[in-house]
């Protein structure tokens, strides 16, 4: 016997149809099993037999079953697996299609929702992620890249996943400046960089030529974005600028050494004067800024340094401090390479650009630029 509940605002019989298909989707019912008898399901649901009687011939019009007279109601037998996944398949599609239209008739864009949902399985990634398996094959299109976190990055993940399966990512997100080391010491083909250079005020491409010398690099923009305060909605704390964020019943959390969100943040804290031992919560750290945004979401932290559309992907509220470059670095030689030039034409693309403008807090309008060092 399986378990069937109903609940309001869908018809009876669909409800049943939907969580038979279910159970033999996932295995709780295979080949040759029986269903319960017409008035036995009818009785336990508390439903007109007529109800159960209908679920039962549309499954049948769906060949997940077949009727027998002696026999009764059983689960048709398949020579393969093909039935099963077509069918955990079109459950999955009939998930992802209510989501789809709930949102559309809510007023948002396709781009907005393919936004968000990128954004969303990258967190759930993050929170699953497991040591990355040693690569197989002859590296023809394995990417290795490390750097710092972002969540435009990780839309450009997902378009490449869609758009070229026969890829093999390698992500890493260890922070800009061990992202560069790790370009340096030949370790990955791409680092990704948003390093503020405190004597000239610009991003990237002074610290490039100290760290980099003689070698020539190709430097591609991927967005403009937003850095700023996270918070709670509603701004339950009143905190308006870093000086709040020194208050003794403020929790902070923190990125860890070698983010660019790290040196901004410290950056600014030098600039104002305002020591770090000040900050409850400074020693903190977080790997990402889904990270920060889910810790401030779950009431973990009061506020940290992140992207606006972090804040926007976690409904927070967001406080404006600093707009910043984010740049995709690799050695000028790899530019050609297979593995890099579709990735490089992608950025540059007015879907991806969508994509990104979607997420909130991005300018795209020098994305795909590149600059050769």
């Amino acid at each position: 016997m399986i378990d069937i509940t109903l609940k309001p605002g869908q018809p009876e019989y669909m409800q049943i149809v939907e969580q038979v298909r279910w159970c033999v989707a996932n295995g709780q019912l295979r080949p040759g099993d029986h269903l319960e008898p017409v008035r036995t399901l009818a009785q336990r649901l508390g439903v007109n037999p007529s109800t159960v009687a209908r679920a039962y011939r549309l499954l049948e019009l769906q060949g997940v079953v077949e009727t027998h007279r002696r026999r009764g109601t059983v689960v048709c037998r398949a020579d393969d697996g093909a039935s099963l996944r077509d069918l955990r398949y079109l459950r999955l599609r009939s998930s992802m299609e209510r989501a789809l239209l709930e949102a559309l008739a809510l007023g948002y864009t396709v781009d907005e929702v393919e936004a968000v949902f990128d954004v969303q399985l990258a967190a759930w990634r993050e929170r699953r992620r497991q040591p990355s398996p040693p690569s197989r094959g002859n590296g023809r299109h394995l990417l290795r890249f490390a750097g710092s976190h972002d969540l435009a990055l990780e839309t450009l993940w997902a378009h490449a996943r869609r758009s070229y399966p026969q890829a093999m990512l390698d992500i890493a997100y260890v922070g800009s400046l061990d992202g560069l080391l790790k370009l340096l010491r030949g370790e990955v083909s791409l680092a990704g960089s948003h390093m503020l250079d405190e004597e000239t005020g610009t991003y990237n491409l002074p610290i490039l030529r100290r760290l980099f010398v003689g070698q020539r690099l190709c430097v591609v923009t991927l967005a403009e974005r937003e850095q700023g305060l996270l918070v709670a909605p509603g701004n339950p704390k009143a905190i308006h600028s870093l000086h709040d964020v020194a208050r003794p019943d403020i929790r902070f959390i923190n990125r860890q050494p070698g983010s660019g969100t790290r040196a901004l943040l410290d950056y600014h804290l030098c600039r104002m004067g305002i020591p770090a031992q000040a900050i409850s919560g400074y020693s903190n750290e977080a790997l990402t800024h889904t990270q920060v945004a889910e810790a401030i979401a779950r009431g973990v932290a009061d506020v940290g340094l992140g992207l606006r559309a972090a804040a926007n992907a976690f409904s927070l509220d967001f406080i404006f401090l600093a707009r910043e470059r984010y740049d995709l670095v690799t050695p000028a030689e790899e530019r050609a390479s297979s593995a890099l030039s579709w990735l490089f034409d992608m950025i540059g693309s007015q879907s991806f650009k969508a994509a990104v403008a979607a997420l909130g807090g991005y300018d795209t309008t020098h994305s795909g630029e590149e600059v050769y060092l």
